[in-house]
């Protein structure tokens, strides 16, 4: 089984990988405050960014991302067109299998989205990888 992650802890790496980087980021948000949990710029782009952990219950993993990617969605609203959930590593095993469970209706809903990506965190590396919605069907990787 795969160690669980915070939310917390994906978030402090990811916002220090994109320091690194050069991003301009948003504030962390306060406890209970409502909004994208990070909001990076560098140059003309812009990336909402929705993060969660990775738990060690199935169920609970599923919930977050459903979760995850409704918040992702939301931000069309507000202009976005880089919409991210970023998710701890860990998750790369299970997303293939999650994608192709969906098959057409993941497919869809990559078509109606193109703004939506997903990127998998690595928090020992301190590194991510960027991917768009669809790239998650057929993967053989």
């Amino acid at each position: 089984m795969l160690n669980p992650v915070t939310r917390e802890e994906t978030e402090k790496c990811l916002r220090f990988i994109l320091n690194e980087k050069g991003f301009d980021l948003s504030p962390e948000r306060a406890n209970g405050e409502t909004g994208v949990n990070i909001l990076a710029r560098k140059g003309e782009d812009e990336y909402h960014i929705e993060v969660i952990g990775y738990k060690s219950s199935g169920p609970a993993r599923a919930k977050d991302f459903f979760e995850s990617f409704f918040r992702a969605i939301s931000r069309v609203k507000d202009g976005a067109v880089h919409c991210v959930m970023a998710i701890p590593d860990q998750a790369r095993v299970g997303l293939p299998m999650r994608a192709n469970q969906y098959g057409v209706a993941w497919r869809r809903l990559g078509d109606a989205f193109p703004e939506l990506e997903i990127w998998l965190v690595n928090i020992e590396e301190a590194s991510y990888e960027q991917s768009k919605w669809n790239e998650w069907l057929n993967f053989e990787g």
